[in-house]
C-alpha cells in the first residue's frame, strides 16, 4: 500500500539524501526541471536519468541512460514518466536496490507499486516531493529544523 500518511512521507523525505529522477528534462519549461532545482536547493543530490539526453548535464548533474549505471545508493527514484511507462522505471529501481519509488502527480500504476512493495521498497504515488517538502515544512537535508 503506497505511503499516504504525513508522518510516513515526512520520514522518507527526511531520511533520503540521494534521489534519482527518471524522466528528468533539460528544458526549463518542464516540471521535472523545476522540481529537480527545488530538491537540489533543499540539499538532496538529484541524479537525472533520461536516455534521450544521456551524457548531457541538467542542473549541474550528469545525465545517465538508466538507473543501473549510477553505482551510488539511491534513496528515492522519482518517476517523471506516464503511468504505463512507470512500470519499467519501478522495475529498474528494484533491480538497482533503491529504497523507495516516488511516482509524480498524475502517475498511478498499482501493479508496479505492488511489485515495488513486494521487493521491500517504499512507494508514494500521485504526489510531488517538492510540494510535500513545502506542505510538511521539512527542513533542508543536513540542516537542523
Amino acid at each position: 500500500m503506497p505511503l499516504t500518511a504525513d508522518a510516513d512521507i515526512r520520514e522518507l523525505l527526511e531520511s533520503a539524501r540521494t534521489i534519482a529522477m527518471v524522466g528528468a528534462s533539460d528544458r526549463p519549461d518542464r516540471p521535472s526541471f523545476g522540481v529537480m532545482q527545488t530538491l537540489q536547493a533543499h540539499g538532496y543530490r538529484v541524479i537525472p536519468v533520461n536516455p534521450q539526453i544521456t551524457g548531457e548535464h541538467v542542473n549541474g548533474e550528469f545525465v545517465f541512460r538508466e538507473l543501473s549505471q549510477l553505482g551510488d545508493p539511491i534513496d528515492i527514484v522519482d518517476i517523471f514518466r506516464n503511468s504505463a511507462a512507470a512500470g519499467e522505471a519501478v522495475d529498474q529501481a528494484i533491480a538497482a536496490g533503491a529504497g523507495a519509488v516516488w511516482m509524480q502527480l498524475g502517475v498511478v500504476n498499482d501493479a508496479a507499486a505492488a511489485r515495488a512493495e513486494a521487493a521491500g521498497l517504499k512507494v508514494v504515488m500521485d504526489r510531488c516531493p517538492a510540494i510535500e517538502l513545502r506542505r510538511l515544512s521539512i527542513a533542508p537535508v543536513g540542516k537542523p529544523d
